[in-house]
């Protein structure tokens, strides 16, 4: 009798608008690579479905490679192409920019989040673990998330470790700063919270309260003022995290050398994000 259990689940994701556009996209970059025909051990739908449940369940690599009938090592290549697959089809900042435009919005909101990891342990200068985020008390990754004034997100930085501040992740950013300098000079400034504090002329944060001092009236009025159209930043996170799309992820192993700190995270790549929105 074997000892062996064998069950039937249920992936909770659109086939078409998301496995079968996955496939699809792996379909195409087979064909960009030069990918013959009966080479893979899995097709490209099979494979979208390996890099689904690792972003949906967090199914362990060992378990994916036993249910697919292959090894380990393949399907850490599989995986890890999905993601780079995905990662290519998720907007830029000058398609933020650009949708911005479009939108007529009169503000930006950028915020930071911090997307729960698993398995992730790189010791920092101090010898602390740079993965891990006092605040939220797990391990994680840190993303900058600019979105509209009514909270939707149009721009999810890459990742970085849980420890840091959302200012130096803003400033790691590569291209963030100038483009929201960019936008401020064409009438859209960037509303933040307290944490962004001196970042850019750019942002639009609450005054912080004077040691020893009471604010103003006027202070006071500010910043309930930025805080209440602010908040509405705190959807964009929110819909990153309880959408359909990627809800976490396990940055392991480093590939090809890579640093940790070095992987992207992108998370609006699918197009499950875009049907949560609605008409």
């Amino acid at each position: 009798m074997p000892s062996s259990i064998t069950y039937t689940t249920t992936l909770d994701v659109r086939r078409r608008d998301t496995a079968e556009h996955l496939a699809r996209l792996l379909a195409s970059h087979r064909v960009a690579l030069g990918t013959r025909t009966g080479r893979r051990a899995l097709g490209p739908f099979r494979q979208a479905v390996l890099v689904l449940r690792w972003f949906l369940d967090g199914t362990r690599i060992r378990q994916l490679a036993t249910d697919n009938h292959i090894g380990k090592s393949t399907a850490y290549t599989y995986l890890h192409e999905g993601i780079d697959v995905l990662a290519a089809q998720a907007p830029d900042l000058a398609d933020a920019l650009t949708a911005a435009h479009q939108a007529g919005l009169t503000h930006l909101n950028l915020d930071g989040t911090v997307i729960r990891t698993d398995r992730i342990h790189t010791p920092g200068p101090t010898g602390s673990d740079l993965w891990w985020s006092g605040k939220h008390k797990h391990h994680g990754g840190n993303i900058q998330v600019l979105s509209t004034t009514d909270g939707w997100p149009l721009w999810v930085s890459d990742v970085r470790p849980g420890r840091e501040h959302d200012t130096t992740c803003a400033r790691a950013a590569q291209g963030l700063l100038e483009t929201l300098a960019t936008a401020h000079t064409q009438g859209m400034p960037t509303l933040t919270d307290l944490g962004y504090e001196g970042l850019s002329p750019a942002i639009r944060h609450p005054v912080k309260k004077p040691q020893g001092r009471d604010l103003t009236d006027e202070h006071q009025a500010y910043n309930a003022l930025i805080r209440g159209v602010h908040a509405l930043a705190e959807r964009a996170n929110s819909l990153l995290k309880t959408t359909s799309a990627p809800r976490g992820a396990v940055l392991y192993p480093p590939r090809n050398g890579e640093r940790l700190e070095e992987v992207s995270l992108d998370l609006m790549a699918l197009p499950e994000l875009e049907r949560e929105r609605g008409p």
